[in-house]
């Protein structure tokens, strides 16, 4: 947590009242959506340890969504194993950034891929503006805290 947001908490403003970020072209948040179906849930878990233990999402300013697997189906033939994993950064530079880090990359994609673990497509999408009718109803869906000076060293490979 942030300097500004302990220090607006400690003084009992509600979060809402928090100024926005330093400026920064790291201001149109998207969705990295990662879908497929696991085939090692084992090695899966530790691949999720792995990026925990690595805090990228963090300086990167990604979180989880939702957790992966489905608690309903309303339509179609999906199968047990197939899960549905979205984090949200706060701009594409972000998400590739975490792509194309030296962490995930050499250390934490392995896990996974060699040999794979499963089956996923990793997408990432823009967040949709939030409707007029929806402001103050839903979360403000606006990062607080600028994340542009992350300082996650990177591979010599961009992301596709």
């Amino acid at each position: 947590m942030s300097m500004l947001v302990l220090a607006f908490a400690a003084q009992g403003l509600p979060p809402a009242t928090l100024p926005p970020p330093p400026q920064s072209t790291c201001d149109q948040p998207v969705y990295m959506v990662v879908a497929g179906e696991t085939k090692d849930r084992e090695r899966m878990v530790e691949y999720a340890q792995a990026i925990a233990a690595s805090e990228v999402y963090e300086r990167l300013g990604g979180y989880y969504i939702n957790t992966p697997r489905r608690i309903a189906t309303f339509e179609g033939d999906v199968e047990p194993a197939f899960v549905t994993l979205i984090v949200r950064f706060p701009c594409l530079a972000n998400a590739q950034a975490f792509w194309n880090s030296r962490v995930y990359q050499e250390e934490i994609l392995p896990i996974r891929q060699n040999p794979s673990a499963g089956d996923y497509s990793v997408t990432v999408y823009p967040e949709a503006p939030l409707r007029s009718d929806m402001v103050g109803k839903v979360g403000e869906a606006q990062y607080r805290t600028d994340f542009s000076d992350h300082g996650v060293e990177q591979t010599d490979a961009p992301a596709p």
